[in-house]
């Protein structure tokens, strides 16, 4: 399938959001209201985890499946299951042990914990509410004997974490909302986490025009940017085009410690989720 990614929009600048407005005027009104909101937010919260903790708390009131970027309940279960089945198809296997960064309310994180073996899976995220709902998720679904952990974190270093532990750290829909120095930040310590062998998939949202961010919750980078990084803390980075293929609204990238054997054949999935298009 091919992408329907616009790469080259400069989505911070007035002539795009006048030509975007001018062709979508019924998204006007909650554009401006989602613009009121985070001005307000940005205010109260200058320090980026604090702001965007504020965001999430705002969206899960509302609906904790849209706070993830699903607005429909089929939607949450397919994007999910895309996640699940691209790992799945690059080999995971049930005895692996998994960090997931950025974990939301378990779109995909109860599929991983129901398949991976008890005490295996680790999701962290920086907002309460929204783990409030991933134990919610967690009851629903009667997952419990999988002890699962769940844990709140203000920050990147995984400092509370053992070294080399995790087979595979996974973090969807995390870089894409997050300033380059929260993505140094996990850089620079998720090395540490990562058992021989093992790798590190994230997406973002890719440009290959000008970098840039609107309202403090979505980040465009260049894809060499972000392998540049990682290169700087020691990490292999390689572009995963087989997951373009899904027609996913963000691209991936998958890291390891350089000169390790990481993951599985990185076309082993490639056809695992096509058809579920562009979307967080």
């Amino acid at each position: 399938m091919a992408t329907r990614k616009n790469l080259t929009a400069n989505r911070e600048s007035l002539v795009h959001k006048v030509r975007h407005a001018a062709s979508r005027p019924h998204r006007i009104a909650p554009y401006l209201k989602r613009a009121a909101r985070d001005r307000w937010l940005a205010f109260k919260h200058p320090d980026h985890v604090s702001y965007y903790r504020a965001v999430m708390a705002s969206d899960t009131r509302r609906n904790p499946e849209a706070a993830v970027g699903s607005q429909t309940h089929e939607r949450w279960l397919a994007l999910g299951q895309m996640q699940f089945d691209y790992l799945l198809g690059h080999g995971l296997k049930p005895g692996a042990r998994m960090l997931d960064i950025g974990c939301g309310n378990l779109r995909a994180g109860w599929r991983f914990i129901d398949y991976l073996d008890a005490g295996h899976y680790y999701g962290i995220d920086i907002s309460p509410d929204i783990l409030i709902a991933a134990k919610r998720t967690l009851t629903d679904r009667k997952l419990q004997a999988k002890v699962p952990h769940l844990t709140i974190t203000k920050n990147l270093t995984l400092d509370f974490l053992p070294d080399g532990y995790f087979d595979v750290v996974h973090a969807h829909s995390v870089f894409s909302h997050s300033p380059i120095d929260v993505i140094d930040e996990c850089f620079a310590h998720v090395g540490r986490v990562l058992a021989p062998g093992g790798y590190f998939d994230f997406t973002f949202d890719r440009t290959t025009g000008t970098e840039h961010q609107v309202l403090r919750e979505d980040f465009y980078y260049r894809t060499q940017t972000l392998i540049d990084l990682a290169a700087g803390h020691g990490l292999a980075a390689r572009f995963m085009d087989d997951w373009e293929r899904l027609g996913h609204g963000q691209s991936k990238i998958r890291v390891s410690v350089a000169g390790a054997d990481a993951g599985a054949d990185a076309g082993a999935g490639a056809d695992a989720a096509a058809g579920v298009d562009a979307e967080v």
